[in-house]
């Protein structure tokens, strides 16, 4: 294949002619540890290995479950983030976000953000502070932070980073399957004969898992790439996807609807399944639904953009090609129907059998690494860890007695509503782990109108990152490097973390909010994070028969694991749907409330690319930066000719949120009327065009979906000029007395 600089090369060279540069300059590694890569939701395990208590390489372990000894350009080289200059190592505190930040002890830093809180609470009410976990922190420290403001807040305002992300999948597959997640693992895909890739380029977000699938095409396996752009999915070196349906954004649930469409007017539906695993009356009334005219895919041609006979062609390959898998992203899941567009994919995985055996199946590819273990773990507001909803009583009374306290039963604000009730004056104190809000979610301007409207905000990171251009309390973090623990990758896979050097910092993460929560008067003594997945397994059924003994046996494990499944469950749904009987749902098309028009007449979608990781804390701060140094705007070279545009131009960026300026690539990779551009530099700022359109069902963010113009500029905007000025002003730290 391509070159995607993996290192593979390096690894497989049998006479060390090709070697890591760092084995040159630091000399051969002494012993290493295995441990689980931080970077994407793949989950693949590293041996690190060391000279002392230095990191010399990452090398891929063969024996690693979801990788099995491959890896990519991130998780492989970089890791340099960990030893950074721009690394805080020290707490500090401020009064005021115009003030200089003063590094202070690590008891004086608890003092103060506690003292803080507390008066918040005193003054405002119990519910006028919250929490964000982290999806880039263990499962243990994830189930501590959400424990923080249930158990010691005493309210249930926590939310996670999937808010902005998956929240959609948790709940179509939930309404659907029984389930939040997917339902194959990795090794799956060697038994597939047609995979759906819709809203999702694994070639750059999840590098190591397209390996794997580029290679079952190889062998004959047939691909559907349901995409606006033209990814690399489509046409590579050694692979072409059978079918592009390169639709419009934003009309993912008319393509899915008629792809269904096709599959019941056609009958290429699997009844025996449907009668034996789903509620038929229901399978029914979706069918009749779906059969309507207005469904067929002729009558949704001009809406999607997509000719009819391929999206026929499409879904005859998905219902008749063999083992028939889909895999999906963000793509699908940042919409205003992102939940519904998960409910078709789900519907048609159920008509024509495709769940419960090697091959098929709905799996979501998770963005980051503990995306999925954030949300097991409990970080929305109306759900206890294990998906259980605050309100059960029954639920609420097995973490009472573990905790020795009463627990709210009213669900808790989201993110969008903790910005809300900032903005009103109801939301004072937030304490936010491990995410970047003010670069990742949408329409910044409010995103900084609530921070800057509270009273106490807690940055717990590694860096000064965006949001802490607003915080009054600085807790420095440990890197994945630094801790022990768990991650929980995108197939329900729950793999070790293993410290290999000390917390630069002096604590690992789990042991900050300790320390937090006992200043707040939690009284808290976990030692170890062996005993904070004891109390998980103690609480959460789908964790009870985890420990670390049997992750240092088994390698790793896949929830639910239990007495039913004591070795963990590869497979979801074999025998019948977690919950009962499959769920068919009408899926209904509505059209976003985003228009394009006069003003807006192009619409924006968004996403990453290989070399970068999310807001690119981390991969800005190695040598990947060499590939990406700053993000541009793919436009297609019609739109750039009647605008004056050429290639490497600086372009204005404008919608009806804000605008920016960034650099134009001219590209046929995007239909006319698209644009695309990735949110990795805060210089660039992508997300103060995206607006505060979301998910009907979850509030998930519509970043894919935006109505912009596109016009020639000289250079930063003005509001890039006083965003910068403003982040260098907050960034000053005061001398050391």
């Amino acid at each position: 294949s391509e070159c995607v600089s993996c290192g593979a090369c390096v690894q497989a060279c049998p006479t060390a002619t090709l070697s890591e540069k760092s084995v040159i300059e630091m000399g051969q590694p002494e012993h290493s540890v295995v441990t689980t890569c931080a970077y994407c939701g793949v989950g693949c395990q590293f041996k690190a290995e060391m000279r002392g208590d230095e990191l010399v390489r990452m090398v891929p372990y063969k024996h690693g479950k979801a990788n099995r000894g491959h890896s990519c350009v991130k998780g492989r080289f970089a890791y340099g983030y960990a030893s950074h200059k721009d690394r805080i190592l020290n707490p500090m505190i401020r009064d005021s976000i115009n003030d200089p930040w003063k590094e202070v002890s690590w008891t004086e830093a608890m003092d103060f953000a506690a003292a803080k809180m507390k008066g918040i609470q005193t003054k405002y009410g119990r519910q006028s502070v919250g929490v964000i976990t982290s999806s880039r922190c263990t499962n243990e420290e994830a189930y501590l932070v959400q424990k923080l403001t249930r158990a010691v807040f005493m309210n249930n305002n926590t939310d996670t980073c999937a808010r902005v992300c998956h929240s959609p999948t948790g709940y179509g597959l939930g309404q659907t399957l029984g389930t939040s997640a997917g339902t194959q693992d990795f090794d799956s895909v060697e038994h597939t004969d047609v995979a759906i890739v819709i809203g999702a380029n694994p070639a750059s977000g999840h590098p190591v898992f397209a390996s794997r699938l580029k290679k079952r095409i190889r062998q004959g396996a047939k691909l559907i790439v349901i995409d606006p752009r033209r990814t690399e999915m489509v046409e590579s070196a050694h692979i072409r996807a059978a079918h592009h349906l390169a639709l419009t954004p934003g009309t993912n649930v008319a393509i899915v609807t008629a792809l269904a469409h096709v599959i019941v007017t056609e009958g290429l539906f699997d009844a025996a399944f449907i009668q034996d695993r789903c509620d038929w009356d229901e399978f029914q009334d979706y069918a009749e639904f779906v059969s309507q005219p207005q469904n067929s895919p002729e009558a949704v041609e001009m809406l999607t953009g997509v000719k009819a006979s391929e999206v026929r062609a499409a879904a005859r390959l998905y219902a008749t090609g063999g083992n028939a898998a889909i895999y999906y992203g963000l793509g699908v899941t940042e919409h205003s129907q992102g939940s519904t567009t998960v409910i078709g994919i789900a519907n048609l995985a159920m008509m024509t059998g495709n769940i419960g055996r090697p091959g098929v199946g709905v799996n979501p590819l998770r963005g980051q690494n503990n995306v999925q273990g954030s949300c097991d773990m409990g970080s929305f507001p109306h759900e206890l860890p294990g998906y259980r909803h605050v309100k059960g009583d029954a639920v609420r009374d097995i973490f009472e007695k573990a905790w020795g306290v009463a627990i709210d039963p009213e669900p808790g604000l989201r993110i969008p509503n903790m910005l809300d009730a900032a903005v009103e004056g109801t939301f004072k104190g937030l304490y936010c782990q491990g995410e970047d809000i003010l670069q990742s979610d949408p329409d910044t301007k409010h995103v900084a109108a609530g921070l800057a409207a509270m009273e106490c905000v807690i940055v717990h990171d590694l860096f000064l990152n965006e949001t802490a251009n607003y915080a009054h309390v600085f807790f420095p973090g440990s890197t994945f490097l630094e801790k022990d623990g768990t991650f929980t990758n995108a197939e329900r896979r729950i793999n070790r973390v293993r410290k290999v050097m000390a917390p630069r910092n002096g604590y690992a993460d789990w042991e900050v909010t300790q320390m937090f929560a006992n200043a707040m008067g939690g009284n808290w003594t976990y030692t170890h994070p062996m005993q904070i997945m004891e109390e998980i397994a103690l609480t959460t059924p789908s964790f009870a028969g985890v420990t670390y003994e049997k992750l240092e046996t088994m390698g790793s494990i896949q929830w639910p694991c239990n007495e039913k499944a004591p070795e963990g469950t590869p497979l979801m749904h074999v025998d019948g749907f977690v919950r009962g009987k499959g769920k068919f749902i009408n899926t209904e098309y509505v059209a976003t409330d985003e228009k394009t028009g006069p003003r807006f007449p192009l619409l924006l979608t968004t996403g990453r690319i290989l070399s970068q990781y999310n807001v690119g804390a981390q991969t800005r701060r190695t040598p990947n930066v060499a590939w990406h140094a700053e993000d541009v705007l793919e436009i297609h070279p019609h739109d750039a000719e009647v605008r004056g545009i050429k290639d490497g131009d600086f372009v204005r960026l404008a919608s009806r949120s804000g605008n920016t300026s960034l650099r134009a690539t001219i590209t046929d990779k995007v239909n006319p009327g698209v644009v695309y551009t990735t949110f990795h530099h805060p210089d660039t700022q992508a997300n103060v065009i995206t607006t505060d359109f979301s998910d009907w069902a979850t509030n998930c963010p519509e970043y894919k979906v935006t109505a912009v113009q596109v016009s020639p500029s000289n250079g930063p905007s003005e509001w890039q000029e006083e965003y910068a000025a403003q982040a260098t002003k907050s960034r000053r730290i005061a001398a050391a007395e």
